[in-house]
């Protein structure tokens, strides 16, 4: 091979590759393009119902929360399978399976820490891994910091490009805030009487003096003194109104302290809730249980019924006074009036299905409360009295 002909060879070959990479790069645009509002998750929105489990980790490739699909309920296995929130579970997946890629971001894993998308093994890394198991492709997320123009930095775990999306992912590193924390709603109206224990023997009953009056009372007022604040009375009474955990611990690993009280809260319809509660280390604990009073749910039935008839003789009359004889004008017969019996059963089996229901939700577990609440649990009887007046002196004789 002469000279000449090698040096055309070379340049020939420096051409060919030349034209390569103009048409490598030339495509780049066209292919960020293609991938520029593509899905973050592809195929997820068709298939939530698949996800069987969500782990959710942290710097150091520590699991800080698994969420897993029950037949009826999500629960977390860091919290011995307690109910989670599922509705802010399910607005994740749903942001997830919407969230598009707007921005490719660096490819350089050099630089990922800038954007929280480092890999979780790093004892340093910002972000959260994502596991979304159960689909048939595997789905594993970075989720890293929020773009403060708005959005989330996000890469998929295995590949080296990382991407802005609009989508707001911001998930939740505590396992704690994962929890289903409402637990009960019994408004003070429908309380008729409350008893607090204590070891101490100052403990406090409330009661309404009649079904339907807005305050409690105090009972048991020591001779010369009067009870104190209404609200600090009828407080006591709302315990149950809003009730939501802090925390909670499966009751199995628990032991009750001796000196644990009990609170006994009534309603007018015979439920019958009894908290068993103690403090320890600044927190506050109470397992809780539910059970229907036969007799007191009976008597609130009669009652019931009562105002219902009463209710119908007033409506019949004034309807009667009004001219009406018949048709749409005149009320309808409660099932109290027309068929008592079937009615009081109907009453039953709908305040022992809330009872199950309750149970079921309460039963074996120990819960972490409010300190506000809690502190409704431990009054004691001097708290709720008036400030005793004090007792005027004799003065004493002048020159004495």
């Amino acid at each position: 091979m002469n000279r000449n002909t090698f040096i055309g060879l070379l340049i020939a070959a420096l051409l060919a590759l030349l034209a390569a990479v103009v048409i490598h790069y030339g495509n780049q645009p066209e292919r960020e393009a293609a991938q520029r509002d593509a899905l973050l998750a592809p195929g997820l929105g068709e298939h939530l119902n698949d996800v069987g489990s969500v782990v959710i980790k942290g710097a150091g490739n520590k699991t800080l929360a698994t969420l897993v699909r029950g037949d009826k309920d999500w629960t977390l296995a860091e919290k011995g399978g307690y109910p989670v929130d599922g509705g802010k579970l399910r607005e994740l997946l749903l942001k997830l399976a919407d969230a598009r890629l707007v921005e490719p971001k660096t490819a350089n894993k050099d630089k990922y820490a800038v954007l929280g998308v480092q890999d979780i093994g790093a004892s340093d890394a910002k972000g959260v891994e994502l596991d979304l198991k159960g689909l048939a492709q595997p789905l594993q997320l970075i989720i890293g910091d929020a773009n403060p123009h708005g959005g989330t930095y996000v890469r998929r775990v295995g590949d080296a490009q990382s991407w802005l999306t609009l989508a707001a992912l911001g998930v939740d590193k505590n396992p704690v805030n994962w929890l289903h924390k409402d637990l009960l709603s019994i408004p003070a109206s429908r309380i008729a009487s409350v008893s607090l224990g204590r070891t101490d023997g100052a403990g406090v009953r409330l009661a309404k003096k009649a079904q339907g009056d807005a305050d409690f009372s105090l009972l048991d007022v020591p001779a010369g003194r009067e009870a104190g604040d209404a609200y600090t009375i009828n407080g006591i009474a709302g315990t149950l109104d809003g009730l939501r955990l802090d925390d909670v611990l499966a009751s199995s690993g628990v032991k009750v302290p001796a000196d644990a009280r009990n609170a006994q809260f009534e309603t007018s319809d015979g439920l019958v809730f009894v908290l068993t509660n103690w403090s320890s280390d600044g927190k506050h604990y109470a397992q809780i249980g539910v059970r229907l009073d036969a007799a007191k749910a009976n008597a609130g039935i009669d009652a019931a019924q009562g105002k219902v008839k009463a209710e119908y003789a007033k409506a019949l009359a004034d309807a009667e006074k009004g001219g009406s004889k018949e048709g749409k004008d005149m009320p309808i017969k409660p099932l109290a009036e027309t068929d008592a019996g079937k009615d009081r059963v109907n009453r039953l089996a709908a305040l022992n299905e809330e009872v199950a229901r309750l149970e079921a939700r309460l039963h074996g577990w120990t819960f972490v409360l409010p300190a506000y609440k809690a502190a409704n649990l431990d009054k004691s009887i001097s708290e709720l009295l008036k400030p005793a007046e004090a007792k005027p002196t004799k003065a004493k004789a002048r020159g004495k």
